[in-house]
């Protein structure tokens, strides 16, 4: 597969946290305008936000958990030349499944569909990482 084909999920995948990053930015610099919360409140980081506001802001960080395994694989499959159709598409679905639960989490969250998409993201992305091992563990010494 060519690097372009590889890498695609991954700009999105970015594209993804990016979106929420500025997404948590506006709503937060909305809710402190709007007096919803007080900036001393919040001034260490307390979870002292009104709930949509933390939804998007948990929504975001959300995307320094799994995602960081999935950046590890595919960096390792794009250098050992071991990313082919079947592990682009496993890509592509993984990354789905990111934008769905970004999407349930940063609005409606409804628990049971965000943990749906979540769970389904990491069953996708052990598919992943047992598809790149089995390749590189049972390929013929060289």
């Amino acid at each position: 597969m060519s690097p372009k084909a590889v890498l695609a999920p991954v700009f999105v995948q970015v594209l993804l946290t990016f979106g929420l990053l500025f997404w948590t930015g506006r709503v937060r610099f909305a809710a402190a305008r709007a007096g919803a919360v007080k900036l001393r409140d919040i001034s260490l980081g307390e979870r002292s936000w009104p709930a949509p506001v933390q939804q998007v802001s948990n929504a975001f960080g959300n995307q320094f958990e799994l995602p960081v395994l999935f950046y590890v694989v595919v960096g390792l499959a794009l250098a050992t030349r071991q990313a082919d159709p079947l592990f682009v598409g496993l890509a592509w679905l993984f990354v789905l499944t990111r934008i769905v639960h970004a999407g349930i989490y940063a609005t409606r969250n409804v628990v049971i569909r965000r943990f749906q998409a979540f769970l389904a993201g990491a069953i996708v992305l052990m598919a992943m990482w047992l598809v790149f091992a089995a390749r590189i563990l049972l390929a013929p010494a060289a």
